[in-house]
């Protein structure tokens, strides 16, 4: 050792001098009664950073904060170790250069043999890595503590071994119910049902995780209030480093608002599935019906009685195939399953062909129709059948909820970089409530028992979302109850306008003849599949007529058709199988299948393509179409 001065004798042999001289992991000194340093070893030097010269004789008081000497704190060490022997401590001591480290102190008071202090004996060891791992772990866990008890969206909180609460989160908290005080200490038991609990199945959780080292189920649990929520819990396992069992760290989450979305969106599809169902349904028995008609309307008569009866007949048959294309459009829409065949195509077209469907609507209600088309193409990219449908949709609203006598007034024009299409009507206007909830489904302005207008309130909603899929946006106006409405739809025009030959403007009417084709029909309904062979056999084709699939294919292959109208849903073999085997025969490969269903949905249209189907129409069929089908 090195000194600086007489060093009083304190007992301290060469041996343990070496030893003291050599150690450098810990910094050992003597002090003098009052703290001066009287001796400094190779550690010191290390840790504290001065030379022997440089401290020896100097208060050891240098080594502390400036906090620490203004508090006395060196001077309370040496007088806890003189009047008990021994002090110990840890804090922040500073180095020559002035940084700081953790030290662990031990003073040990050094007596002679009369029991007298005569000085004192330091060990300081350099613990800042130690700190520096010991703040790290305490930060890391402060930040995942704070993590797990601001978390909203899931309850975690810890069990002790026996199950009772040991921690609680917000998001136990916003969860089950119950504050951090009212829950901690309690068996987590309570959150169960009595079911569950008489069943000891919250114990049997516990043991299946110290099993399994995890658990995890769905269930109702409970929360404060008595209200149940479904529940998905995992609980894990947390052992001690020695491997003994310190408790159970348990994770919760609120799946009811899950639960209720997949609820709707199971009873959305088995809707879909339902209205499917119900629109072949309806539509078997409306083919024949419609077909029936068309044949009598070939029959003259000047009866009034019957012609009132065969008008009547028509137009409710024309309403029921139009609420069924609509319920079925409405539900394609919401469930983005409608697919628009958009092409160039002049809007105004598309309103005349409105025009013309709606007439009789317009003429049963004596209403005066005024028109103000533009000359001006209103070229626009739509689907011919969707945008006939909206303004048709329109129409009939106008027509319907005008009084008798009534005027409706049609325009179109260009504004700007727009097609705007008008309809409006004098007829009973709406409310401002009725105008911001016009486009929902299923709304209606008069809700009363009698129902004076009917209908299913799909139409404006049906309109709305396919001028959506158009790129346009439409618009209800009404200055109140009384003084009619007006509907706006504005389409992007074409910044090119097509070229649209002028005669398919023309609406044609009157009977298909061109060239007679021979003509299987295969159909289980009976009255459908003969009402359509007496309509295609006053256009001079030659039909043959077919119960089931069996006898259908029988005939195909011997008569070989030109055109097979073929209906789906058939005993024996479905319409999709006799289309297969047609189309695996050579004979038979110039043969049109056309598919005539009840079935009109986009994967069903896929099926009979992929099936060998040449062309998809849905009942009840439009014989103007099936002529012109046949003609070409």
């Amino acid at each position: 050792m090195r000194n600086k001065g007489p060093v009083p004798q304190l007992g301290i042999e060469d041996p343990f001098r070496q030893l003291v001289e050599s150690t450098r992991d810990y910094a050992i000194f003597l002090l003098d009664q009052r703290g001066h340093i009287l001796t400094w070893n190779a550690g010191a030097e290390r840790i504290k950073g001065y030379t022997a010269p440089e401290i020896l004789g100097h208060h050891f008081s240098r080594f502390y904060t400036e906090d620490a000497v203004a508090r006395r704190w060196p001077e309370h060490e040496l007088a806890v170790a003189a009047t008990q022997g021994r002090f110990e401590d840890e804090g922040w001591r500073v180095r020559k250069d002035g940084s700081r480290f953790w030290a662990n102190v031990v003073i040990t008071a050094l007596r002679d043999p009369g029991g007298e202090v005569r000085g004192f004996s330091k060990i300081a060891r350099d613990l800042s890595e130690r700190r520096r791992a010991e703040e790290s772990l305490r930060h890391s866990e402060e930040r995942f503590r704070l993590l797990v008890e601001a978390v909203r969206d899931y309850a975690i909180f810890m069990l002790d071994t026996d199950g009772r609460v040991v921690s609680w989160n917000a998001g136990a908290e916003r969860i089950k119910g119950y504050a951090a005080h009212e829950i901690i200490g309690k068996h987590f038991s309570v959150f169960y049902p009595e079911d569950a609990r008489r069943k000891k199945w919250p114990e049997q959780e516990l043991a299946l995780a110290r099993e399994h080292g995890r658990f995890e189920d769905e269930g109702p649990r409970l929360r404060k209030d008595g209200t149940t929520f479904w529940a998905n819990v995992v609980i894990a396992v947390v052992f001690e480093r020695d491997g003994t069992l310190r408790g159970f760290a348990k994770v919760t989450r609120d799946l009811t608002d899950l639960r209720r979305v997949e609820a709707l969106e199971d009873a959305s599809r088995k809707t879909n599935e339902f209205l499917a169902m119900l629109a072949h349904e309806l539509r078997n028995p409306l083919a024949p019906m419609a077909n029936a008609l068309k044949l009598l309307a070939r029959v003259p008569t000047s009866d009034p009685t019957e012609l009132w009866v065969r008008e009547v007949l028509e137009r409710q048959t024309g309403q029921m195939s139009r609420l069924v294309d609509d319920l079925l459009d409405v539900s394609r829409v919401t469930r983005s399953a409608m697919v628009l065949d958009r092409k160039p195509l002049d809007a105004r077209k598309s309103l005349r062909n409105a025009l013309d469907a709606a007439r009789q609507w317009i003429e049963e209600g004596r209403h005066r129709l005024t028109l103000a088309i533009a000359d001006e193409r209103l070229d626009v990219d739509g689907d011919e059948v969707r945008l006939n449908q909206v303004f048709q949709n329109l129409l009939h609203n106008a027509a319907k909820y005008t009084p008798q006598g009534g005027e409706i007034r049609v325009t179109a024009r260009r504004e700007g970089d727009e097609a705007v299409i008008s309809v409006r009507d004098s007829g009973v206007g709406m409310t401002p409530e009725l105008i911001e909830s016009a486009f929902q489904i299923f709304k209606q302005g008069n809700q009363s028992l009698d129902r004076p207008h009917g209908g299913l309130g799909v139409g404006l909603s049906l309109v709305q979302r396919l001028v959506h899929l158009h790129g346009g946006s439409v618009q209800a106006r009404s200055e109140g109850p009384g003084k009619g409405a007006e509907f706006i739809v504005r389409l992007p025009l074409r910044a090119e306008p097509a070229i649209i030959d002028a005669a398919s403007l023309s609406k044609e009417d009157g009977r298909h003849t061109g060239t007679p084709r021979r003509v299987l029909v295969v159909d289980d309904n009976q009255d459908a599949a003969h009402a359509l062979r007496l309509l295609l056999q006053t256009d001079g084709h030659d039909v043959m007529v077919a119960a089931d699939g069996a006898a259908g294919l029988a005939l195909a292959r011997e008569h070989r058709p030109d055109v097979v109208l073929l209906d789906i849903g058939l005993p024996t073999l479905n319409g999709y199988e006799i289309a297969t085997r047609i189309r695996a025969d050579p004979a038979l490969k110039s043969t049109v299948l056309v598919a005539v269903t009840g079935y009109g949905q986009m994967h069903d249209r896929a099926r009979a393509s992929a099936s060998g189907f040449d062309h998809h129409l849905v009942k009840p069929v439009e014989f103007r179409a099936l002529q012109e089908l046949l003609r070409t």
